[in-house]
């Protein structure tokens, strides 16, 4: 029996993932070389990506209303689901703490300040913006490896279901 056919969204999806993979690695070289203007290019463009891939992911799954079985047998069920329902529970997390990470990072460059921001003094205003720049290290150890492993394992599980162990049609 030949493979179902995969709808043309679902590679999209794959490539909006490998996209966003390549951009956290490349994001987390540049802070690592201190490169922090690029780093923030990088990291908003992968946030952008993202974005993306999550509405064409909620389209097909929820407009389409489209499912693919799996077609692996025995053994790799078991992987091939423990790899889907981590990435899955691991992928809701991913848009809070990606939203969190950028706003306390741009606040660290005095991007977006809260209002209340604006009557303070320079040096409140700086205190502030120093304050801002732990809290996004602090959040981006977190965020940084869950949104990184999400992506990493959308294309496992892209692979494994469209390319590796596809269902059979009919």
């Amino acid at each position: 029996m030949l493979p179902l056919a995969a709808h043309p969204l679902v590679h999209v999806n794959a490539s909006l993932n490998s996209l966003a993979t390549v951009l956290l690695v490349v994001g987390f070289l540049l802070i690592k070389q201190r490169k922090e203007a690029a780093h923030k290019r990088v990291m908003l463009s992968a946030f952008a990506v993202s974005v993306v891939f999550l509405a064409c992911y909620l389209y097909y799954h929820l407009m389409l209303q489209l499912q693919t079985p799996f077609g692996g047998e025995g053994s790799v069920r078991y992987v091939y689901f423990a790899i889907l329902i981590s990435h899955i529970v691991l992928a809701m997390a991913v848009p809070p703490l990606a939203i969190t990470s950028i706003l306390f990072g741009l606040w660290a460059h005095g991007e977006h300040l809260p209002k209340k921001l604006a009557d303070m003094s320079d040096a409140a205003r700086q205190e502030f913006k120093g304050r801002a720049r732990n809290i996004h290290r602090r959040w981006a150890r977190i965020t940084f490896p869950i949104w990184l492993y999400v992506s990493i394992t959308g294309v496992v599980v892209y692979l494994m279901l469209y390319h590796l162990y596809p269902a059979a049609a009919g």
